[in-house]
């Protein structure tokens, strides 16, 4: 059936690494004729554009491959640019526990991300990042602000929203207090490259996950719709997509707002690439926690003595990581999120009996606090 959508694109050219003896190209599955079992595959790269994404293959396809039990296959592009096209693909691929990689030219194709997860495992928690917030709370979607239909409406289905990487200057105030007022993320630029190990937590604790390339400095992207001289070094995006496919969590990722026509010496693809080669070490080294098991996690109960309340975190023996746990009975279809990702340092706060203002906002969701 993924015939009806997708054009296979078995021969990619590569410009290879001379050190690479078993490139990544030689590794991944690729297919002359429509695949019919897919059981194996656990992630899959598609092609929105078929121009932007085979710029992104070429230099992927040259690098290392050192994942030797992981199965990505490389499902080629989609036969039309069309939301009905992307939508029930996705759906297709999360149903058969596979993440789908995207690449894409437009920014806006983030919503059919979405609206593919809407019909699966609800309800979603979306870690979006990008260097501005294309949205207004005033309901209306102009000037590429696609995801105000999106946000301005109460969705049952959107639980948790967490807008990474945006910049002061591009931002309109009354978005962020409409993320502030209903307990959604908003954490700037400044605040992801003062310590970007903080950055993990929020990552972890999404389903899905839209990277715009923009969020890069035109130094190291300068191949996308909206560059800029601000942004982050692409060291720090290959960081948190590491962090991306680390999460047990995250069911897919998307990679957008490439303009292979302005893109010098395809410095941007080349950049774009090594993203994805780096969320999938994270996917080759998880280590099944939260939510896949909860084995292997050690229970610390904390005690708010001021307050005459107790707080329980749980720190994983597999991996180091920590999550506090939602001190209220939760509904079954919020079991997914009943354990917050935290880090060690917010775990050290909370035996000073204090809390940062993101796990705050993060349990009103759940009407505690």
């Amino acid at each position: 059936m993924l015939e009806n959508w997708l054009r296979l694109r078995p021969d990619i050219e590569s410009p290879g690494i001379p050190s690479v003896k078993k490139p990544f190209g030689h590794q991944v599955i690729r297919f002359d004729t429509p695949p019919t079992d897919l059981s194996k595959v656990r992630v899959a790269l598609i092609g929105i554009d078929a121009v932007s994404a085979d710029a992104v293959r070429r230099h992927l396809y040259g690098m290392s491959f050192p994942w030797g039990r992981l199965k990505v296959a490389d499902l080629g592009n989609l036969r039309k640019t069309d939301v009905s096209f992307l939508v029930p693909l996705i759906r297709e691929l999360l149903e058969g526990k596979i993440t789908p990689v995207l690449i894409g030219q437009s920014p806006e194709w983030v919503v059919a991300q979405y609206k593919a997860h809407q019909s699966g495992t609800k309800p979603v928690s979306w870690a979006f990042i990008h260097n501005r917030l294309p949205f207004h709370p005033s309901g209306t979607a102009g000037d590429g602000q696609f995801l105000t239909p999106l946000l301005s409406t109460p969705d049952p289905d959107l639980f948790q929203f967490s807008a990474l990487c945006g910049q002061s200057h591009f931002m309109d105030a009354a978005a962020i207090q409409f993320l502030e007022d209903h307990h959604f993320e908003c954490i700037r630029l400044g605040d992801v490259r003062a310590k970007i190990s903080e950055i993990e937590p929020v990552v972890r604790d999404a389903d899905l996950v839209s990277f715009d390339l923009s969020a890069i400095r035109q130094s190291d992207a300068p191949g996308v719709h909206a560059p800029g001289p601000s942004g982050l070094f692409l060291e720090e995006a290959c960081q948190i997509c590491r962090y991306a496919g680390l999460s047990d969590k995250l069911t897919s990722i998307g990679f957008y707002g490439y303009s292979p026509e302005s893109d010098r010496n395809e410095q941007t693809a080349h950049g774009a690439a090594q993203l994805i080669w780096y969320f999938l070490d994270g996917y080759f080294n998880r280590k099944n926690d939260f939510p896949i098991s909860m084995t292997g996690l050690v229970e610390y109960i904390v005690d708010f003595k001021k307050h005459d309340y107790q707080i329980t975190f749980w720190k994983s023996t597999k991996s180091g990581r920590w999550w506090l746990q939602v001190p209220v009975k939760t509904k079954r279809n919020l079991r997914r999120h009943r354990l917050i990702p935290c880090s060690y340092e917010d775990y050290l706060n909370a035996c000073k009996e204090e809390l940062p203002d993101r796990l705050w906002r993060a349990l009103r969701r759940f009407d505690v606090g």
